[in-house]
């Protein structure tokens, strides 16, 4: 049964294409980034597969033919192109999809998911980044107990990281559990990427994270084009319509596409802590 789209207009797009851009180009109208991001995830079968790095590559294109209305930015899933098939499969794609992306000057972030998927991401990510140092960048999770190491490697290669707490419900062993201890290496991190990394995404909706990143800046009279804050669509908008206002950039993750109630009930399914973050964020500005 398909469930109607209404339950999820309020933090999805759209599920048509077509019906997300005019979405974008008024985002950026107001003065925010965007990155547009298909939802789907973990495929397992290669026509599907094919047909999403079809997708991707239509709306790298379609963001290009829009001349300057809309960022040329877009979010993927390295399971959307076949990781969990055949690792050779999702190279050979991933290849064709930021050739496509370095010709129309798009930049493409990898998306993290589970820990499942973790050491192959970012093992993909090292092998294109040399070839398309411009157009490609990668996501990592403060609560994951490996990310420390991570980081300290994307800073060596200059690479551009889009830094969020974490989802995905994961083992005591590999990530940490409570919030203050979440909070605690993300601001860690946070300093590490904005002095030593090259232009990273401080991912939050958490107002402790963002106040201690705006007095972390200022206090060490670091320019606000150092780096961006990021969120999601539909949480918070007013919010992020003053960040951009305070002279920091500000970047909205757009996500859209018909495969929207999986990707929402793996999030609240995941972590209890989500669905009460929905509800709150719902009545907040």
């Amino acid at each position: 049964m398909k469930l109607p789209f209404f339950l999820a207009r309020k933090f999805v797009a759209a599920e048509a294409l077509e019906e997300t851009l005019p979405v974008a180009e008024a985002l950026k109208a107001k003065g925010l980034f965007t990155t547009l991001d298909l939802l789907g995830e973990y495929l397992s079968d290669r026509n599907k597969v094919i047909k999403a790095k079809d997708e991707y590559i239509k709306l790298i294109r379609s963001i290009d033919a829009a001349s300057g209305n809309i960022d040329q930015n877009i979010s993927i899933k390295l399971s959307m192109l076949g990781q969990k098939i055949d690792e050779s499969l999702c190279m050979d794609n991933l290849h064709q999809l930021l050739t496509v992306a370095q010709e129309t000057n798009t930049f493409v972030r990898l998306d993290m998911e589970g820990t499942d998927v973790t050491d192959s991401t970012i093992s993909i990510f090292e092998k294109v980044h040399s070839d398309y140092p411009e157009n490609v960048g990668i996501v990592l999770q403060a609560y994951l107990k490996r990310t420390k190491e991570d980081i300290e490697r994307m800073c060596e290669m200059n690479a551009r990281v889009r830094l969020c707490k974490g989802a995905y419900k994961e083992p005591e062993k590999l990530a940490w559990q409570d919030m203050p201890t979440i909070r605690e290496h993300f601001l860690q991190y946070m300093e590490m990427l904005i002095t030593k990394g090259r232009y990273p995404g401080i991912a939050t909706h958490d107002d402790i994270l963002i106040d201690a990143t705006k007095s972390f800046v200022r206090e060490n009279d670091i320019a606000s084009d150092r780096f961006e804050f990021q969120m999601l669509y539909g949480i918070r908008a007013d919010t992020q319509e003053t960040i951009a206002a305070e002279g920091f950039g500000m970047r909205v993750y757009v996500p859209f596409g018909d495969m929207w109630f999986p990707y929402y009930s793996r999030r609240l399914r995941e972590r209890k802590e989500n669905v009460w973050f929905i509800l709150k964020n719902m009545f907040r500005s």
